[in-house]
């Protein structure tokens, strides 16, 4: 829920230029899946909630679903997952006769299509399933769903899918009001006097992730479930919030994400299943200025929409850098080539005028002057501003004479903001960081 969502072939280019790998998609965008495709990016796409009733009442609907979404866009698009719905059981119980009917619709739609194999359906649950997470020994799902758990729980061993959950550290730290150390929800060393410990399994919980991975994992096993894997399709922290949301703070976000990325990082599994590493999105790309509810709902993202990172965050082989005092490396605004030049000039000289980029470079014998390329000049004045002011709002738009781009504008003594150093492309080796 965002006022200037960016367009899907620039949040790609954020993507790539950040080395994320794996993306969770709230729903199944076509002109994402479209940008998505030739990228090597793993893509877990979703059924929206309101369409679930739709989807667990008809096979028919389940594979037109399948076809639209899924099947027009393989192998070019590396669709993984579907995700249906999110948080079903505790946000929308009404639908929740019909969350196994629709995956197993979808399941089959998918057999058909001879997909099964490399797209697994599961459904993202919320920790308000199990109501007393800890100890984890003795975790169990709300009893009042264990009819439809069990049902679940057999279709994800049928069909070798994961158990997805939504692990939140923070709502468990907020709604736990002092019970647990903020240092135990950031993933922080804990005070020797503050060992947190499960007594029926003498199992130490030095972080809060962890013990509510392992109560999903115990939770299915109190129906008798086991080895079925656990992936945490949602897990961040705030970085802004209201009065009362004290610990939604920029430190506190960076602090919890970077200690996630290089917890997963390390395939560190949890004190019940040390060698099963636990695969995890970020929650989430941008901040949503439009979502309603409290300011941190509106503060989760890593980026604000026009690109700039809110704070550094390194998601394993590069950093996300706030800017310092330009922009984001590796992202640089530049003028469309095939845009009409008096357009072009009106958005040089705005850039140049109010705009207050810095077009000192551009002047007759600097570096980056170049008489017969306007493209090249306002490139130079766009890309300035954008890096300026993109911490305030600013967009690489300028009458839509603007796009985004990873190749590295830069070339001799002539260095655009953004750059580490003049180069043709960013690098894109993989790198962890899947992120909605």
């Amino acid at each position: 829920m965002m006022s200037n969502l960016p367009s899907a072939a620039d949040i790609v280019l954020i993507l790539k230029a950040q080395q994320i790998k794996h993306v969770r998609l709230f729903d199944a965008n076509h002109q994402m899946l479209g940008a998505l495709a030739n990228t090597g990016i793993d893509v877990m796409i979703g059924v929206p909630n309101d369409q679930l009733l739709r989807i667990g009442n008809s096979r028919s609907e389940a594979a037109d679903w399948i076809n639209k979404n899924v099947a027009a866009f393989v192998p070019e698009t590396n669709i993984t997952y579907i995700a249906v719905g999110n948080e079903i059981l505790t946000s929308i119980p009404n639908a929740a006769l019909v969350l196994v009917p629709a995956m197993q619709f979808l399941q089959s739609a998918l057999v058909a299509s001879n997909l099964n194999l490399q797209v697994k359906v599961s459904s993202p649950l919320s920790m308000d399933m199990i109501p007393k997470s800890f100890p984890p020994s003795t975790a169990t799902f709300n009893s009042s769903w264990n009819s439809v758990m069990s049902q679940y729980l057999q279709f994800l061993v049928n069909t070798g899918s994961p158990l997805m959950v939504n692990a939140q550290p923070y709502y468990g730290y907020i709604k736990g009001q002092g019970i647990y150390p903020l240092e135990y929800a950031l993933f922080q060393p804990l005070n020797p006097n503050n060992q947190i410990v499960d007594p029926n399994t003498n199992f130490y919980y030095d972080n809060m992730f962890d013990a509510m991975v392992d109560a999903a994992y115990y939770s299915m096993q109190s129906l008798n479930f086991t080895g079925i894997p656990v992936i945490v399709t949602a897990s961040g922290w705030p970085s802004q919030g209201g009065a009362n949301e004290s610990d939604a703070t920029v430190d506190n976000a960076l602090i919890y994400n970077s200690n996630l990325v290089r917890h997963v990082l390390n395939n560190s599994g949890t004190p019940s299943q040390p060698t099963t590493a636990v695969s995890t999105y970020i929650y989430e790309l941008f901040n949503e200025d439009l979502r309603p509810g409290p300011v941190s709902e509106k503060n989760w993202g890593i980026f604000f929409s026009n690109g700039t990172a809110v704070y550094s965050l390194n998601f394993g082989n590069q950093a996300v850098s706030k800017p310092d005092p330009t922009g984001l490396v590796g992202i640089f605004c530049v003028a469309n080539p095939s845009a009409d030049t008096n357009a072009l000039k009106k958005g040089l000289d705005w850039a140049c005028g109010p705009g207050e980029a810095n077009c000192t470079a551009i002047l007759p014998g600097e570096p980056c002057y170049d008489a017969s390329n306007l493209v090249a000049l306002a490139s130079y004045a766009y890309n300035d501003y954008y890096h300026r002011m993109q911490t305030s709002g600013g967009t690489c738009n300028f009458g839509n004479t603007a796009m985004i781009s990873t190749t590295n504008p830069s070339h001799g003594s002539c260095v655009f903001a953004g750059s580490s150093g003049p180069s043709n492309s960013t690098d894109s080796s993989s790198a962890f960081g899947p992120s909605s």
